[in-house]
């Protein structure tokens, strides 16, 4: 099976490479390199794997040919589950299955946890433990979940023009929200919190800062969902069992 193309899709921060082969009408497999590594551990596995499907590659940022994320942010794990929503919605994809290598084991199977309904099956090599952050670890799948949509929505209302109020009409929408300041502290945030604009003012912070603070915290392994481990392993042996993966299919 011969290389279809190498493609760049657009993100905030510039754009993730990924790699294809097979025809676009095919069932999709999205290929998740380990840590350090690239697209390219798939170049020898892929010819050797069923035709019929249609196998895409992709480079974590700062991985191989992306782009590497903006100066002065750190690398997380969730941040590459959040590139693998960016991929398929590029790729319109609405199911897929996932085959994935060490790291990007274990960024397939968080994101087979979070959106389950998504993914058909998940092949891992090499896989570690799925970690959690200590914090979330008791609902974890539901944090992840609405903090990644979450991201997603905010990012799409920052295209839009900002929205420009009244001096006044901002500093009593702004004491609503915050009951323990009182007017003058409120007139004082906002004279430096705001910019003038021909019609009124602009808020100027950064609409991201109203999520969750728990969305940019580190992971906090090891860690270690027993339920999520009993459910892999169920099932990764199921898939293994005698007949699971036919020179036909992944099924």
């Amino acid at each position: 099976m011969g290389l279809l193309s190498e493609l760049k899709l657009s993100v905030p921060w510039g754009h993730i490479a990924v790699k294809a082969w097979g025809s676009p009408q095919g069932p999709p497999v999205l290929c998740l390199h380990g840590w350090l590594a690239n697209a390219n551990s798939f170049d020898r596995l892929i010819p050797l794997l069923p035709q019929t499907f249609y196998y895409v590659a992709m480079d974590f940022g700062g991985h191989g040919l992306s782009s590497h994320h903006h100066p002065g942010f750190s690398y997380h794990q969730q941040d590459y589950v959040n590139e693998v929503c960016r991929v398929v919605s590029a790729l319109r994809w609405k199911r897929f299955s996932i085959l994935a290598h060490s790291f990007g084991s274990t960024i397939g199977g968080m994101f087979s946890c979070i959106f389950p309904e998504m993914v058909d099956k998940l092949i891992v090599l090499d896989s570690l433990p799925f970690l959690l952050d200590f914090p979330e670890a008791s609902n974890l799948l539901v944090y992840r979940r609405r903090s990644i949509e979450r991201v997603l929505q905010v990012e799409a209302k920052q295209q839009k023009p900002p929205k420009v109020v009244s001096p006044e009409e901002m500093l009593q929408s702004f004491l609503k929200n915050n009951v323990q300041v009182d007017e003058e502290c409120g007139r004082l945030l906002l004279e430096r919190g705001t910019t003038k604009v021909a019609e009124g003012v602009v808020l100027n912070r950064d609409q991201r800062l109203g999520l969750s603070p728990h969305q940019w915290c580190r992971w906090k392994g090891p860690v270690a969902s027993k339920g999520l481990k009993v459910d892999l392993f169920r099932t990764l042996a199921q898939w293994s069992a005698p007949g699971t993966l036919r020179s036909g299919g992944l099924s």
